[in-house]
């Protein structure tokens, strides 16, 4: 008897549907008796839920939790990876079972930053990853608190920012002399790669040269592809066909880290372990005493890896809050009035603030608190991997398995927060409004928590408090009347505003 054409077509989309179902079923891990895996919605073969994330995946997963709870599981492609949601979740699986969610999962965007060395991206975790942690931390807590004796300043990161802000104050006068308006964006770029350059390196970072300008102008090429959920990271085809983002993510990595090999090369020849000022001397002065006794030595080209780190750390997320600052400063002009007000009855006008004046400041305070969980710019942490076989609320987790932490959602929580939609500093003043409420500031994510938090965390608070009061005393931020300012997040590693060229800035008092 011949078949139907309709019987083949039967048979053949039979045929599809038990080799996807038996795929899927090998997908699955084996589940220890007595628990179970986290719940997650139904993806497509091949695709999985890659077409749920679409182009803003901390809003689709915050939906997601809404529905399957705080710990659940998507697909990307055939990558099964795990999504936190939810403040205490999150810090029980960081924190309190930190060891078992430490690790970072081997995707191929990691592997081109700082040659695939780098300490934040590299899937390693054991001592060797603690022991330069730890060594990068205490150099960039050092010289965040250690003082210039020839410096009337605190510290030397008050220093730097204190003469940058200078310069970038000078700088916004001159555009609106020439222009009447300019990009925020671009002019704090500047600044605070200059901060951060000079921390690292000292008077040797060449602040002016063609090659550091058109580099930290293409920081947006990182964080666009270093983002939670690309593609490139979980379809491998996507290495081999046209991909203009993967290009210039490559070329930015190699150029930069070639940039930062030659001025650590050049600080190597004239190295004098009596007169430390910046960060690579103290890395350079540690690697002479560890080469000593063969303990704590780290190869020399090691050093070039870990300034990249303290580099990204001090530099991306520093541009991006302060520029976000000023969108939300000229669209809530009542707000900015209020931080003046502060301003000026604390410090005055005669004197330029200090990182000494932030107990005396709750409101600018509550200010930055206020944009850091608005904003939460920073939606995802870099995603980590669990260490081994774990349980986190009674669901299993096995070994590898790629971890998304959704700081978005926690800062957007209506249950913690009661209106998360609306932006009103005064939420993390106490009763009387002379302090910050330490607990309700606690609950704000965005230097993620545990053994993978952000480094740069103390340095980029007290960074962007300095900048943003030494700017505030002297000027005013507005747009003119009729501009509408797009406050739309562009999704990346840390989620940028759109472009505003409109903006203006006018001295609020004489300095003459």
């Amino acid at each position: 008897m011949a078949w139907s054409p309709i019987a083949t077509e039967l048979l053949l989309v039979s045929a599809v549907f038990c080799l996807v179902l038996w795929v899927a079923r090998a997908w699955q891990p084996r589940v220890p008796k007595g628990l179970k895996s986290p719940p997650g919605p139904w993806g497509w073969p091949l695709l999985g839920n890659v077409l749920t994330l679409g182009k803003t995946p901390h809003l689709a997963l915050t939906r997601l939790s809404q529905q399957y709870g705080d710990v659940l599981q998507i697909h990307i492609g055939s990558t099964p990876v795990l999504v936190l949601s939810g403040l205490d979740t999150i810090r029980q699986a960081l924190v309190q079972q930190g060891d078992d969610f430490k690790g970072r999962p081997d995707l191929y965007s990691f592997t081109l930053v700082t040659d695939g060395q780098s300490m934040t991206f590299n899937p390693d975790s054991g001592p060797v990853w603690a022991a330069r942690r730890r060594l990068a931390q205490n150099a960039l807590k050092s010289f965040s608190i250690a003082s210039d004796p020839a410096s009337l300043c605190t510290c030397y990161l008050e220093e730097h920012v204190s003469k940058e802000a200078e310069a970038l104050l000078g700088r916004l006068q001159q555009r609106m002399a020439e222009a009447g308006r300019f990009d925020p964006y671009n002019e704090v770029l500047f600044s605070v790669a200059s901060v951060i350059g000079a921390m690292c390196f000292g008077k040797r970072f060449p602040q002016s040269s063609e090659e550091m300008l058109s580099l930290i102008s293409s920081t947006n090429d990182f964080v666009e592809t270093a983002s939670s959920g690309n593609p490139v990271d979980f379809f491998p085809i996507l290495r081999y066909l046209p991909n203009p983002s993967l290009q210039k993510f490559k070329a930015f990595n190699q150029k930069f880290f070639r940039f930062l090999q030659n001025i650590v090369q050049e600080h190597y020849q004239d190295f004098d372990e009596s007169n430390i000022q910046d960060i690579t001397g103290a890395l350079l002065k540690h690697n002479e005493k560890g080469s000593r006794t063969s303990a704590g030595h780290i190869p020399h080209e090691k050093i070039v890896n870990i300034i990249n780190d303290i580099f990204g750390a001090g530099f991306d997320t520093i541009t991006t809050a302060i520029s976000w600052s000023i969108m939300y400063l000229v669209t809530n002009p009542e707000i900015q009035r209020k931080i003046q007000e502060e301003l000026d009855r604390v410090i005055g006008r005669a004197r330029q603030p200090r990182l000494s004046d932030r107990l005396q400041l709750p409101y600018l305070e509550a200010f930055i608190l206020e944009l850091f969980r608005h904003t939460s710019f920073v939606p995802f942490t870099i995603p980590h991997s669990t260490t081994r076989d774990t349980i986190l609320k009674g669901f299993y987790i096995p070994k590898e398995r790629c971890v998304f932490v959704n700081q978005w959602q926690v800062n957007h929580d209506p249950k913690v927060w009661g209106d998360p939609s609306k932006f009103r500093p005064e939420r993390f003043l106490t009763a009387d409004g002379t302090a910050i409420n330490k607990t309700l500031s606690e609950k704000v994510i965005l230097f993620g928590m545990g053994k993978r938090r952000c480094i740069g965390e103390v340095m980029a608070k007290s960074e962007i408090f300095l900048f943003l009061a030494i700017l505030l005393q002297r000027l005013e931020f507005s747009v003119p009347a009729g501009v509408k300012v797009d406050l739309t997040p562009i999704y990346g590693l840390t989620m940028k505003h759109p472009h505003c060229e409109h903006v203006q800035a006018r001295p609020r008092f004489s300095t003459k």
